[in-house]
C-alpha cells in the first residue's frame, strides 16, 4: 500500500498535441492537456457527460515518447502522481498549478502508429 500514497491513473484525450521543451540540463520536458469523460444519467433520466481536464507533464524518456507518439485527439492512458506547484505572475499574483507528473503512457489509439 505504501506505493499507492499518490498515484493517479487517467484513460482520456489529448486536447492540443506535446509542448516540447529541451532544456540546458539536456533533460526533455512535454506538457499538454487531456480530458477525461464520465457519463450518467441524471434524476430526470437525461444523459449527462462531464469533461474534466488534467494537466500533464512528462520528462527524460517518457517525454521523448509522447513528442514521438501524441497528438492531439490522440487515446492515452497514464499513470503518475499529482505535483503542486506556485509561482508569482507579472503582476505580483501568486498562481497555483496541479499537474500530473507521468511515468507511464500506453496509447490506446486504433490506428497504426507511423
Amino acid at each position: 500500500m505504501y506505493a499507492l500514497k499518490n498515484k493517479v491513473q487517467l484513460i482520456g484525450n489529448l486536447g492540443k498535441s506535446p509542448e516540447i521543451k529541451n532544456l540546458e540540463t539536456g533533460k526533455k520536458l512535454a506538457r499538454f492537456s487531456m480530458a477525461t469523460s464520465e457519463t450518467y444519467r441524471n434524476q430526470q433520466g437525461e444523459k449527462v457527460t462531464e469533461t474534466q481536464w488534467h494537466n500533464v507533464i512528462a520528462w527524460g524518456k517518457v517525454a521523448e515518447i509522447a513528442e514521438k507518439y501524441l497528438q492531439k485527439g490522440s487515446e492515452i492512458a497514464i499513470e503518475g502522481k499529482l505535483v503542486h506547484r506556485d509561482y508569482t505572475d507579472n503582476t505580483g499574483v501568486k498562481k497555483y498549478i496541479t499537474e500530473v507528473q507521468v511515468n507511464e503512457i500506453l496509447l490506446l489509439d486504433k490506428k497504426e502508429m507511423a
